[in-house]
């Protein structure tokens, strides 16, 4: 982190010095500054979460979008210019990301912003790319309306990360099948208490009312996002002894609540249904993984169970000493997209790149489309076609076992029903 922090304080000093030796050139040639400008970097901007509890978020995409930045590169760029990726830390705080994103649109002068920024801070930093209409691609926030609302949506902003109402429909349609088999009728949440924690809750239960008899929601529990202490919720579920619990919680937040539910045996005879486990770096964190959880994948090499999945994994493991998170697929899938927008539009951003990316459909590591692909569907910005399944979590490898993929023509049609319901459509 520090030799980050040293790089980035070492930045201006460098440009300086190549924006002066290139002044003089200029003076001695007479070679016209469009000239000049045509080896000098694409920049895209970076505003993610470097530090605190989730700093795995934003490691894991910097790593993952870096990767494949370095291969383009090494390929000669886009016509001789390199790409550039300037991280910088919001530490999750919304007022901070947009502050960055301004400054690095206005004072580094970035072609792209690449937004890796937890739900609360994509709002704001969303507001900003409108106002200046910089390409914007969202990798990380999860939030439904940020693209599916039109009043929200931004016609230069794209959204490379899973969607809440996508992981809804996968999610329900397990705990349904789980509900009839196992008798689970009445229901608790514990999510995070902020847009992604209440949309993708509030969406769950709406679909799971759906596709079930007889459900019923006895109790919620709202905890503050990077709360330390979840002992008021635990009592609260253990009071009301449902047959399941849901929960939206993430990272470190879900480490440190199964770690201190644990302790209360809170797992012995409550089904625990979660969507963000199946994730190396979180399942890793845990004191223990308890077996018999039931969480959706975020990203584990064996699903889906391809040849380009598991050599993505193993790339990143030789690189960087450790397992993809589900941020690096969405990381690897914005810059691939992104750079093959570039190469098509031959320009390193603007209204060209957009529509070269607006319906482009690429191979990916988790894509399940045809041919392994992912598609960035046009009418809304928002990736489609990629993997999303749940299983039963075990304590050694492979970590989550009798993975069941989501049907993606239904994931459509409920998504299609919901964004008519909302007026989205």
């Amino acid at each position: 982190m520090r030799a980050m922090q040293a790089m980035r304080r070492a930045a201006p000093d460098r440009r300086a010095f190549v924006l002066g030796a290139a002044a003089a050139g200029a003076a001695i040639t007479g070679f016209p500054s469009v000239l000049r400008a045509r080896n000098a970097p694409i920049r895209l901007g970076m505003p993610t979460i470097l530090s605190g509890r989730v700093a795995q978020l934003g490691i894991s995409t910097v790593n993952a979008a870096q990767m494949s930045i370095d291969a383009f590169n090494a390929a000669g760029g886009l016509d001789g210019r390199p790409v550039e990726l300037l991280p910088r830390d919001s530490k999750a705080r919304p007022d901070e990301a947009a502050r960055i994103a301004r400054d690095l649109i206005n004072s580094e002068g970035v072609d792209v912003i690449f937004n890796a920024e937890a739900s609360s801070a994509s709002f704001a930093v969303q507001e900003v790319i409108r106002e200046t209409g910089t390409l914007c691609l969202h990798v990380t926030s999860e939030t439904s309306a940020l693209t599916a609302d039109p009043a929200l949506r931004a016609p230069n902003a794209f959204r490379f990360a899973r969607q809440g109402i996508h992981d809804a429909v996968g999610s329900a349609q397990y705990a349904a099948g789980a509900a009839a088999r196992d008798g689970l009728a009445r229901w608790m949440s514990v999510s995070p208490d902020y847009a992604y924690g209440r949309d993708n809750t509030a969406l769950f239960f709406r679909l799971l009312n759906e596709l079930s008899d007889g459900i019923e929601v006895v109790g919620a529990g709202w905890p503050k996002l990077f709360q330390p202490d979840y002992t008021e919720v635990i009592v609260q579920i253990l009071r009301k002894r449902p047959d399941a619990v849901y929960s939206a919680l993430w990272g470190g937040d879900l480490v440190s609540f199964i770690d201190q539910a644990s302790i209360y045996g809170m797992f012995d005879d409550i089904a625990f249904f979660t969507i963000n486990l199946a994730d190396y770096t979180t399942m890793s964190a845990l004191r223990e993984l308890p077996a018999g959880l039931h969480s959706g994948t975020r990203y584990i090499a064996g699903f889906p169970d391809t040849e380009a999945n598991r050599a993505f994994d193993a790339e990143y493991a030789e690189r960087y000493g450790d397992h993809p998170t589900n941020w690096s697929w969405q990381s690897r899938a914005a810059i691939d997209f992104l750079l093959a927008a570039m190469t098509r539009a031959g320009a390193p951003g603007g209204a060209a790149v957009a529509d070269a990316l607006s319906g482009m459909t690429l191979p990916q590591p988790v894509g399940v489309g045809p041919g392994g692909a992912i598609t960035m569907r046009a009418e809304d910005r928002t990736a489609i076609h990629y993997a999303i399944g749940w299983g039963v979590t075990v304590a050694a490898t492979p970590f989550v076992t009798g993975v069941q993929a989501a049907d993606w023509a239904d994931v459509l049609a409920h998504e299609a029903a919901w964004k008519r319901e909302r007026g989205y459509a």
